[in-house]
This record gives C-alpha cells, sequence and structure tokens, in this order.
C-alpha cells in the first residue's frame, strides 16, 4: 500500500475567500474525489487546529493506494486535475511524501 501525504499553505485571502473559506473548500473538493477516482482507497483532509502555531501548514491530505501506479492514475485524473486548478490559485506553500506501509 502506499500512503501519500500532502501539505498545503494557503494565502490569507485567494479566489476571493478568506483562508478559512478556501480549507473548508479544499477539503470537500478533494475528500469528493473518493467517489470519483476508483483507484482511491482512502482519503481523508485534516485542517490545521485553529489554536495550533500558524506556522504549521493549514491542511494536510492523508491518502492511500494499492500501488505506486494506483497513485499515477490518480495523479493525472482529470477530476484530480481540476481540484489541483483551484488548489494552485489559493497555496502558497506545499509538502508532499509517499511511502510504502
Amino acid at each position: 500500500m502506499i500512503k501519500h501525504l500532502v501539505f498545503f499553505k494557503l494565502a490569507e485571502e485567494a479566489e476571493g475567500n478568506a483562508k478559512a473559506e478556501n480549507i473548508l473548500l479544499v477539503k470537500e473538493k478533494l475528500e469528493a474525489l473518493k467517489e470519483l477516482i476508483p483507484v482511491i482507497k482512502k482519503i481523508e483532509v485534516f485542517p490545521n487546529h485553529p489554536q495550533a502555531s500558524v506556522e504549521n501548514y493549514d491542511i494536510l491530505l492523508d491518502s492511500e493506494f494499492d500501488s505506486l501506479e494506483d497513485l499515477k492514475t490518480y495523479v493525472v485524473h482529470p477530476e484530480h486535475l481540476k481540484v489541483g486548478e483551484f488548489i494552485t490559485k489559493v497555496r502558497i506553500g506545499r509538502a508532499a511524501i509517499d511511502y510504502e506501509v
């Protein structure tokens, strides 16, 4: 199994929304992919705790795939690319790691 973890740091304001609104939109859009992309085994999005350090990233994407090939399928899937376009417009930072469990 492949774990795909991604952290996003969002702009204070982007696409006409405050950061808090964009956090909810990113969560909603990413978690909706589970129903649209069959290779996703698990996908959850966690916002940073509101009282945690502002130095932290704002969102964690925690997802699982059966194989690296499935992850690659997800990455280029048109529905993922649509969500990625939105995230690119609202994020100012990204960090990711993929590992096998």
